[in-house]
């Protein structure tokens, strides 16, 4: 596999998302949404799709944007899964 291949660059994505939903989670603490359920495990899941959610979103943005290489784009994924993690923790 390249690093431009496809099927590794989704991959990083997606794991760049979920790592940064579960860090997240652990060092926020629960939300107020989380209150409000008391699955704990519910949380998690829900922060990883939010991560991954806002790391495709800051890839895709780099990629228009910067046009940049592989690291731009996955640095900007990382940067874009904890804005939009932040930005849903702060949303009430």
């Amino acid at each position: 596999m390249r690093a431009t291949d496809p099927l590794l660059t989704f991959l990083l994505v997606l794991a760049i998302g979920v790592v940064a939903g579960i860090l997240f989670d652990r060092l926020a603490g629960p939300s107020w949404l989380a209150r409000q359920f008391a699955g704990s495990r519910r949380g998690i899941v829900t922060s990883a799709l939010v991560g991954i959610a806002g790391a495709f979103v800051g890839y895709h943005i780099a990629m228009l944007a910067l046009a940049g290489d592989l690291l731009t784009s996955l640095v900007a994924a990382a940067i874009g899964a904890a804005v939009l993690l932040y930005a849903w923790r702060t949303a009430r």
